[in-house]
Order: structure tokens, then sequence, then C-alpha cells
């Protein structure tokens, strides 16, 4: 038996298909996930994401401390409730996992947000708890909050018209990548989906009549594969697939996110990486032949050497088969891919391969 979150009674009441993920009993699909992923490309569905470890840090150090805990820099955060996507690498420059902050709001000045995934809890609060020795700061995980994803082009007039116009309001001043407070809730302009939407905390105890009432605002549930399928289309990485302890965020496509010029765990050896040159590198899939690709399957770049797909799946937008892949740094086009003894041929670009419902390739 997994842990449960406060939405699981009503996924039973949908019939959904329930998985263990990450240690959680999630539900994986209601309908099908053909109709879940395109309500969200087309209109809007909702994700219960209340799995996801949510980390409340207050304390006169909270700013040095994230400083050295994570890769990129909230020091850059000059808004109110502003969001950075950030990597917390270990001293070896892999990635111990990925995760979003939150700046202060105007409503709670001295409180930062970090929400991080929940198959890397035990770790990650135990290096967190670690690198907090010297620092004056206070870090409490939230396990009375219910989290909920409501993602697609019609999201926020859905959610403004079933909360109301104070929370309405709200959701349209919003910038993206920016959170605020909402009573005892707080509305994010985030998601995992490559389409607008937001992510919401809710108390447990509100949680339900929050989900009744989109459900009767026909907002569709999705589970967790409309959610795999949707953020592989945006290029999104997943912890465990395109990186990991032993990946850095220079191989994983997450140089972006990396501040120079300030110090963090991890910064000395990808310094070192990147002055020796960075072997590896994360690309896009498009299969040019019949199947299917997967995570894990032999990417073969001819007169250059191997790699591995990280993730892949029949893309619902696209209606072909697309895949992250891990293969040698260079200037690739095409590569091959081993499936079922065959090599078959696919394209090499750059993700995302979806926004904002459009195709990019």
């Amino acid at each position: 038996m997994g842990h449960k979150t406060a939405l699981y009674e009503q996924h039973l009441a949908l019939n959904a298909r329930m998985v263990d993920f990450g240690g959680w009993d999630m539900p994986v699909q209601y309908s099908s996930v053909l109709a879940e992923h395109h309500a969200v490309r087309r209109a809007v569905g909702m994700f219960d994401v209340s799995h996801m470890t949510v980390l409340e840090l207050t304390g006169a150090d909270a700013v040095p401390y994230l400083r050295r805990l994570l890769a990129n820099d909230v020091s850059r955060l000059k808004i109110a409730g502003k969001a950075l996507y950030s990597a917390m690498l270990n001293e070896q420059g892999g990635v111990i996992d990925d995760l979003i902050v939150y700046a202060p709001t105007t409503q709670k000045p001295d409180l930062w947000r970090v929400i991080v995934n929940c198959g890397t809890h035990d770790k990650d609060l135990a290096w967190m708890q670690k690198q907090a020795e010297g620092f004056a700061i206070n870090l409490i995980e939230r396990t009375d909050l219910a989290m909920l994803a409501v993602q697609g082009p019609k999201a926020y007039r859905v959610v403004s018209d079933v909360l109301g116009d104070e929370a309405g309001a709200i959701i349209q001043a919003l910038k993206v990548f920016q959170g605020r407070e909402y009573n005892d809730w707080f509305i994010a302009r985030t998601g995992y989906t490559g389409e607008e939407g937001l992510e919401i905390l809710v108390p447990e105890a509100q949680i339900a009549d929050f989900w009744q009432k989109l459900l009767a605002a026909e907002v569709l549930p999705c589970g967790l594969a409309a959610r795999d399928t949707l953020r592989l289309e945006a290029g999104m990485n997943l912890y465990g697939n395109e990186m990991n302890d032993d990946v850095s965020p220079l191989v994983a496509n997450m140089a972006w996110t990396i501040a120079w010029d300030h110090d963090f765990i991890g910064k000395e050896a990808l310094v070192t990486e990147q002055a020796n040159g960075v072997k590896q590198q994360l690309v896009g899939l498009v299969l040019q032949d019949k199947g299917v690709l997967r995570s894990h399957q032999k990417v073969i770049v001819d007169g250059v050497g191997e790699g591995e797909t990280t993730s892949g799946t029949f893309s619902p937008t696209m209606e072909k088969s697309i895949a992250l892949a891990r293969i040698p740094a260079g200037d690739v086009q095409q590569v091959w891919v081993e499936i079922r003894g065959k090599r078959l041929a696919a394209n090499v670009v750059k993700p995302p391969f979806v926004r904002l419902g459009k195709k990019l390739v």
C-alpha cells in the first residue's frame, strides 16, 4: 500500500486506473490517454499532483543557503512570488533533483517555497538538512497541502469562473512563472505540459470540493500517462530518466539553468567538465520509420558512437514517435535507433517538439 493523496477517493469514484508512482497510489488514466492528452492541448485538463513535496523555508540565511544549494541563483528573483527552475547538485556535479523555488510574496515576505519530486523525497530532505548546517534557516514540509495542476488554453478562464472575481483578478495578473497568495491557497502560473496553466496549493480539507467544482465545469481529469506524453512533447526532463545523481545539467540540456556568477555545490565539477569538453548531449528524436520509441533503446551515431533514449512515446499531437536521447556531443542530424533487433532511422531535433499546442518540428 502506497501513500494516498487527499483526492484518492475521488479517483476511485471516477474508476481511474491506479498505479504505484514513487511510493504513492496515483491515477495513470481515467478515460483514455489520447482523450486526456488532447483535452490539455485543446481545452483544459487537471492533474492531482499532491504527491509532490512542498517545503517552506524561512530564516535570516534563506537566500545565502539557497544560493549555495542550487545551481541557479535565487538572488535574481526581483518580483514577488517569482519562480525559478533549478538543479540541486552533489559535489560531483550530478543532479540530486530538479525543483522549483518561489520567491516570497508580498503577503508572506519571509517565506520561500520549494517544490521537489516525490520519488526523491527522502534523499532531498536529507541533503537539504545536511547542507543547512551553519545557516540560520528553518525548513518545514507542508504535508497538510494538496496540489492540483489545471492545464490548457482554457485553464485561466475556467479556474477564474470557478473561484470567482477575487481569484480571477489574481490569476489574470500573474506573470509567467509567478505565484501569489489567495487566502490560504497559493496559485502559480506554472506547469509540466507545455501549455498555459496553473498549479494550485490547497489545504487538504478543501481540495475535494475544488475538484468537484472543476469537474462540474467540464475540466477533464488526467492521469500520469497523459502527463508523461505532454511533458515529453514539451521537451521537459523527468528525474531518473534525463538526469540523475550521475548526470550533470550540462549533459541533461540544463545549462541554461546554471548561474555561473555565484558559488554553489557542484560548481567546481561543472567547471572542470566544461573545460574538458562535455562528452554527451541530450537531443530530441523524431522516428522516420514505423515503430514506437521507448526509454533505454540503443541509439547509433554513424562513425561516432552510441547513446540511448532516455524517454520515448508516441506523440498524439505530432502523430509520430518521439524521444529524448543522450548521445555523443557534436553536430548530429540523423541517428539509428535499435528497436527489436532492427535499426530504424530518426531525425535529431532540438526540443521542445510542441509548445502551446503548436508543432515546432
